[in-house]
């Protein structure tokens, strides 16, 4: 009999008071406001380890959300992002406090040149034993490009042909620039590395040019695990050639499972084996031991979420709550309003603003949300890993710690009495082989990253130069 198939289960997290759930800082059981506080993040770690959470999955913005109404008043305002912090400080203080809970980071390649986070990553996999992911973005505020010194945005598909060969280059140093057995420790002859064992890279592409060697010797999993989110055809056809992790959406269960076998297409054309890669949903879960505190959370969130919020995180140019909620999509996009191209796009014109408004910051919509009792929760996870063909969620956060309390003291009992959930995490593993098994700790062999390694060098370029 087949096994059935185990829920990945990452906590959606960002270092900062408002992540996606904005307006809800001001409940008063949310711990947001900690965030700038070490021992926020070592009782988080403490719970996630204990409910056997695959990850913590740390986002991030390099700039701010100015976009709308002129400025970054609002998101300032409403804590939309910012204050924010870097999301891989926070990892070695998680990691000291735990053994098994595993860490994923997001890190843009368009802005910072990779040898520098080369050595980041490596250290993190070092401190945390082979624990850590790098969720790849190539950044898309315009607040962002301004931020490190360029007027405007780099153009979508040229951010994904610079990230190609930033890739190239970290292969390159985690990959190639370290023999496995380069590190002997030779006490008696004075020898701690064999230089022969140590090699530059010589990277000189379009956008790097790199020497190296790389100054960290190889970490337990070499190249962190690869998580990526694009959706766009670039964003696609890289994911399809880099990520093991890709996160989906759809508007159908139906659109998921055909999104997956496109992205696994996307695999086969890269000479990747396409179960190599797991696909992830962002989910909002809200659970609670009876139907009446189920919609008492419900209502609660409902009503303390912040459409302003949503609006500026959406980078929406046009402020909706300055039209009457009767008006409709079209008579605005008729008017050719700044950003219609836009809603054209977005939005049927039939719709009216008040319909767009319920929607913008509206959690319990889509494929993806489910608000009910621990067996109707589970009811509904099951469907999306059977019907939808996902391996797992990042849990949405309306409250810290409460939402991952709930999911972990409700939803966690009901899914392991069904065979759907770890009872435990193997001792020692990697990320890697939580994802894909014992002993793939590393690349596997189709992966492109691993045409760098040391191993694959012609005999005359193993020696150092």
């Amino acid at each position: 009999m087949t096994e059935r198939k185990k829920l990945h289960v990452n906590l959606f997290e960002m270092n900062c008071v408002g992540h996606i759930s904005h307006g809800l800082w001001v409940h008063p059981d949310n711990n947001r406001h900690r965030f700038n506080d070490i021992e926020f993040w070592l009782e988080l770690a403490r719970l996630l380890e204990y409910g056997t959470f695959d990850a913590v999955f740390l986002a991030d913005v390099i700039g701010t959300y100015d976009g709308f109404r002129g400025g970054p008043q609002t998101a300032l305002t409403e804590a939309v992002q910012i204050p924010n912090n870097d999301p891989l400080l926070v990892i070695p203080a998680m990691a000291a406090v735990t053994r098994g809970l595993g860490f994923a980071a997001t890190f843009s390649t368009t802005y910072e040149p990779p040898f520098a986070f080369a050595r980041r990553m490596s250290t993190l996999d070092h401190l945390t034993r082979g624990r850590v992911a790098w969720n790849v973005v190539t950044s898309y505020l315009p607040n962002a490009a301004r931020n490190f010194g360029l007027e405007d945005e780099v153009d979508h598909d040229h951010r994904y042909e610079i990230a190609d060969e930033y890739m190239e280059v970290l292969y390159k140093l985690w990959e190639g620039s370290w023999e496995d057995d380069a590190v002997i420790q030779d006490v008696d002859n004075r020898v701690y590395t064999d230089p022969s064992k140590v090699h530059y890279i010589d990277h000189a592409g379009r956008y790097y040019k790199v020497a190296g060697p790389h100054l960290s010797q190889p970490s337990p999993q070499r190249t962190p695990v690869i998580y990526q989110a694009g959706s766009s055809a670039a964003g696609r056809a890289f994911g399809g050639k880099h990520a093991e992790a890709v996160f989906v959406g759809g508007g159908s269960l139906a659109d998921t499972r055909g999104y997956i076998e496109g992205y696994r297409e996307q695999a086969r054309a890269a000479g990747r084996d396409p179960r190599t890669i797991k696909f992830m949903a962002g989910a909002a879960v809200i659970v609670g031991s009876t139907e009446r505190d189920v919609a008492r959370k419900v209502e609660e969130f409902t009503a303390l979420r912040s459409v302003d919020g949503h609006l500026a995180h959406s980078g929406a140019g046009l402020d909706w709550t300055r039209y009457s909620p009767d008006t409709r999509v079209g008579d605005i996009i008729a008017r050719k309003v700044p950003g219609y191209q836009r809603l054209i796009r977005q939005y049927r014109p039939e719709q009216t603003v008040g319909d767009v408004l319920t929607r913008i910051g509206g959690f319990n919509r889509g494929q993806f949300f489910v608000a009910g009792t621990p067996k109707v929760v589970a009811d509904t996870i099951e469907n999306w890993l059977d019907e939808g063909g996902i391996d797992g969620i990042n849990l949405r956060q309306f409250l810290t710690p409460g939402t991952a309390q709930d999911f972990i003291e409700l939803v966690v009992p009901e899914l392991r009495r069904r065979g759907r959930y770890r009872e435990s995490y193997e001792d020692g593993e990697t990320l890697r082989e939580r994802l894909f098994g014992a002993g793939r700790t590393r690349l596997p062999e189709d992966h492109p990253g691993t045409r760098y390694a040391a191993r694959h060098r012609a005999p005359e370029q193993v020696e150092a130069p």
